[in-house]
C-alpha cells in the first residue's frame, strides 16, 4: 500500500516522524478517516505495525498514521534528554499531538480519528480517549492497565533494592547533570536485572534487536520509577462514550491479565473485549495476530467508518 514519510512537531518542539498509509485508487480530494498507532514500551514502528498498517488500509478506505515515540527510532529526544526513555505522561501527550497532526492532514477528514495501541500505548490510548473527544474509536490490545501491579509482579522482590538503587543513581546523576542510569530492557539470564524480566518478551525482543539496527536493548531507570505510578485503569469509566475494543491475552504474565480484566469491567459502553490465546507477545504474530486484525477491522468498519 502506498505510504509516504512524515514528520511533525509535538508541543515541545519535539521532532517525531512515522509513516502515513493510505488505500490504492483514492482520489485525492477524497478526506479519509485516520488511525493514528504508536507502539508499547521499548519499541520501534517497524516492529509488526506496518504488517498492520497494511492489512487496515487494503481492507477499510481509511488513513493510517504511524509514528515513533520520542526518543524512539527515527524520532528526537528533547534537547539534553536521554534517548531510549519512556515516560508514559510525555507519550501520552505526543499521542494527542499526533491526532493534532493527522487532523492538518490534506488526506484526513479531522472528525474521524481513531487511536490504536499496544501494551504500554494501549494503556496511553485508554488515557487519551478518556479526556479528548476527538477520538471517535479505541483499539487497546493487551494494554498496560496498572503500574504498580505490573511492576511489582514483574520484578521479583528481591531485586527490588537493586532496582531501587539504581533509582536513585539515576536522580544523582541527572541532578549532577550526567545522563541518566540504563538499565537493560532484556537479559538472556532472568536472574539478571532487565526491565522485561520474562523468556517470551527475551524472545520477542531479541529477534527484532538482531534485525532493527536502531533498537537498542536499554531504557532509563526513569523509565522504570515513573512507571509505577501510571495506571489507565483509573480513568478507563471515562472513555464512554467512545467505542472501546480491548484484547487481552489469558496468560499474560507483563500486563497482568486479572488486572486487564479488572479495568475493562470498568470501562462503560459501547465496549468490546477478546480474549486470545498465550501469552502477551503472542499477540504479535501467529493466528493471534490474524484473529485481531480480522476483529480489529470489523470494530473499525462499525465504528470509525460507520
Amino acid at each position: 500500500m502506498p505510504r509516504r514519510d512524515i514528520e511533525f512537531k509535538n508541543g515541545v518542539g519535539i521532532t517525531l516522524r512515522g509513516w502515513l498509509y493510505t488505500p490504492d485508487g483514492v482520489s485525492p480530494s477524497e478526506e479519509l478517516p485516520c488511525l493514528v498507532m504508536v507502539h508499547g514500551f521499548g519499541a520501534v514502528k517497524e516492529m509488526t505495525l506496518p504488517t498492520i498498517a497494511d492489512h487496515f488500509v487494503s481492507n477499510l478506505k481509511l488513513a493510517v498514521l504511524v509514528y515513533d515515540n520520542r526518543g524512539y527510532g527515527a524520532s528526537d529526544a528533547g534537547e539534553g534528554q536521554p534517548r531510549n526513555e519512556a515516560i508514559p505522561y510525555d507519550q501520552v501527550s505526543d499521542f494527542s499531538d499526533a491526532i493534532t497532526y493527522a487532523q492538518s492532514l490534506s488526506e484526513v477528514d479531522s472528525t474521524r480519528i481513531g487511536i490504536w495501541g499496544s501494551s504500554f500505548s494501549g494503556g496511553h490510548a485508554i488515557t487519551v480517549a478518556a479526556g479528548d473527544r476527538r477520538v471517535k474509536a479505541v483499539i487497546s490490545q493487551v494494554p498496560f492497565m496498572h503500574g504498580w501491579e505490573t511492576v511489582r509482579r514483574l520484578i521479583r522482590a528481591d531485586f527490588m533494592g537493586g532496582l531501587e538503587a539504581a533509582f536513585e543513581a539515576d536522580r544523582q546523576a541527572r541532578a549532577a547533570g550526567q545522563p541518566g542510569i540504563m538499565i537493560p530492557l532484556i537479559d538472556p539470564n532472568p536472574l539478571a536485572q532487565s526491565a522485561i524480566p520474562l523468556p517470551d518478551g527475551h524472545a520477542f525482543y531479541d529477534t527484532w534487536l538482531k534485525d532493527l539496527p536502531h533498537l537498542e536493548n536499554k531504557v532509563t531507570a526513569r523509565s522504570m520509577e515513573v512507571m509505577r505510578t501510571y495506571i489507565p485503569a483509573n480513568v478507563i469509566e471515562y472513555v464512554s462514550p467512545t467505542p472501546l475494543w480491548m484484547s487481552v491475552a489469558e496468560r499474560d504474565t507483563l500486563t497482568p491479565t486479572d488486572c486487564t480484566l479488572k479495568a475493562f469491567a470498568s470501562a462503560l459502553e459501547p465496549k468490546k473485549l477478546v480474549i486470545l490465546k498465550g501469552g502477551h507477545f503472542d499477540a504479535y504474530s501467529g493466528p493471534n495476530l490474524e484473529r485481531l486484525l480480522i476483529e480489529q477491522t470489523e470494530f473499525l468498519k462499525n465504528t470509525l467508518l460507520a
